[in-house]
């Protein structure tokens, strides 16, 4: 359910400054193939889905993705609900990211936590259908880290939205007892509010000669900037939480009026593709 959103506005310090971006570096020299990252405090954090939009989306976690970016000043304000799009919080969090244009909106969210190659993973199921194993491994693609599922509907006939929250550190790294403080406090009617940094990946096979099902991968990812505890407790309790994203409108694999039909398209109900086809 999608509670507000906003137009976009510009956010963000110097690229110097900012302790989260997305960068481009070159695969090999002399081509103009690049791997897009998500870098922390200037080392690499999450490599994205590759630039050309035709192989598989994809985030996968790396061995610097090792410390979150909550803000201290901030926990107990969004330990309860905030109801609107608060000028305080974006700014804050807006400092962590590079200056740039980015579409804010306030999300109500149902997390499901998955484990790679377990059930519900979209990497071993709907992303096999389309794209089919990883051509040297030969196996589906891995993103090295578990993640929250928790949307999906029709974007049209030929392409489908999937959305998902990762975490910066596994859950495994979390606080058993800050977890269960929000348990608690979700079990009272708490909604508390997490902060992530989104991106939109379109992502399609240029051949569908390896799918049993061949469409346009629409990947809305919320990397989490706070709201780590929140998330697994949710997911644990069965629990919403609020989700506080900024869309980043110059870092995706996306057209503008495909990333501008997010809340229209994140406030129709939840339909999986399995749905729309029987």
């Amino acid at each position: 359910m999608v509670i507000t959103t906003g137009d976009s506005r510009r956010l963000g310090v110097p690229e110097a400054e900012a302790r989260l971006r997305f960068e481009a570096e070159p695969q090999e020299s002399g081509t103009g193939a690049k791997r897009r990252l998500l870098v922390l405090d200037g080392e690499p954090a999450f490599e994205l889905s590759f630039w050309c939009g035709t192989c598989p989306f994809l985030f996968q976690r790396l061995e610097k993705a090792a410390q979150t970016l909550s803000l201290a000043d901030l926990q107990e304000h969004l330990a309860g609900q905030i109801l609107d799009l608060d000028n305080r919080v974006l700014d804050a969090f807006g400092s962590l990211l590079p200056e740039g244009a980015y579409l804010p909106w306030l999300l109500r969210i149902e997390p499901r936590l998955v484990v790679p190659g377990q059930e519900g993973d979209y990497f071993s199921r709907e992303q096999v259908a389309t794209w089919g194993l990883n051509g040297f491994w030969g196996l589906p693609e891995y993103p090295h880290t578990p993640y929250y599922r928790t949307f999906e509907t029709v974007v049209d006939d030929a392409a489908h939205l999937y959305e998902f929250v990762v975490p910066m550190v596994p859950p495994a790294w979390n606080d058993r007892d800050r977890v269960e403080e929000y348990s608690e406090l979700m079990g009272r009617g708490t909604v508390p509010t997490a902060v992530a940094v989104s991106t939109l990946d379109v992502c399609q096979p240029a051949l569908d000669h390896l799918s049993t099902d061949y469409y346009q991968h629409w990947g809305l990812t919320h990397f989490l900037l706070d709201g780590h505890h929140k998330l697994e407790a949710a997911a644990s309790a069965g629990c919403p939480v609020q989700l506080l994203s900024l869309l980043a409108l110059d870092a995706g694999l996306a057209e503008a009026s495909d990333q501008h039909r997010l809340p229209a398209l994140r406030s129709q109900p939840c339909r999986s593709r399995g749905s729309r086809r029987n």
